[in-house]
């Protein structure tokens, strides 16, 4: 059997990139969707059309692992497509943040992330596709993001050399770097703090789009929008002051 296994799938990204696998890998027979809330998981179900196995499990707990990992074992699937969504981010500095919040994006942007990758290997073979979910916060620090760009860099960074770990293996690893979408991943209102964020804002269904067909490429790096393009240049050729004054000014 072939399975496509999805973390943070009851919204946002992860959501879209059920639904629209669903549509176009037809060799995949089955979508194992991980997220906490079940009731959003049910509904996505629904709205799929390749089957869907609801994997109810909170990254944050080691329950939720032991779930997964026992799945695995019993199910013995091929893993074809591993993609890491599950993520969260806020605003705010590391003084006036609290540690709990700043604990939560490290324990699930980079643990719950690596931990997923590490028990899914052992089921990847050649053709298989791993994509994380990172962020153009992560080509650079940015003051007041602090941790969720440092938790972002970790996910690209490491992203980058799984991949020449597993390409022997013939195992494609893409990291996605998104600039800000439009998901609930904001807030109650939908939108960053910042104005310059709120106008480079991108739709989930064209990152995703965008996403799969550069893993379908073999590429490593997706990164959608020519303004995150620039961005990402901008860090490679710009001394790290420069860009920290810019951050500090506009974000």
């Amino acid at each position: 059997m072939n399975i496509a296994l999805i973390t943070g799938a009851s919204s946002g990204i992860g959501r879209e990139f059920a639904k629209q696998i669903a549509k176009k890998w037809r060799h995949i027979d089955e979508i194992w969707v991980v997220a906490r809330r079940r009731e959003r998981l049910e509904t996505l179900k629904k709205q799929c059309g390749l089957t869907i196995k609801i994997v109810c499990a909170d990254l944050l707990l080691e329950e939720g692992y032991l779930l997964l990992k026992r799945e695995l074992k019993e199910n013995r699937p091929a893993v074809r497509i591993v993609v890491n969504a599950a993520g969260v981010g806020k605003d705010g500095t590391i003084a006036d943040m609290d540690w709990e919040v700043q604990e939560e994006m490290i324990q699930l942007n980079c643990l719950a992330l690596s931990r997923v990758t590490k028990i899914c290997l052992p089921y990847l073979s050649v053709g298989s596709r791993v994509i994380q979910v990172a962020s153009a916060a992560a080509f650079g620090p940015q003051p007041g993001f602090a941790v969720y760009a440092a938790t972002k860099a970790y996910v690209l960074s490491y992203s980058r050399a799984l991949a020449e770990e597993v390409r022997g293996r013939g195992i494609i690893v893409t990291s996605v770097c998104p600039g800000p979408v439009d998901t609930e991943f904001f807030g109650k209102d939908g939108k960053p703090v910042s104005k310059l964020k709120q106008k480079s804002m991108a739709k989930p269904e064209d990152v995703v789009r965008k996403a799969l067909l550069d893993s379908a490429k073999k590429k490593r790096l997706s990164v959608y929008k020519p303004s995150m393009k620039a961005v990402h240049a901008a860090w490679k050729v710009m001394p790290t002051t420069w860009m920290l004054l810019l951050m500090k000014k506009f974000l």
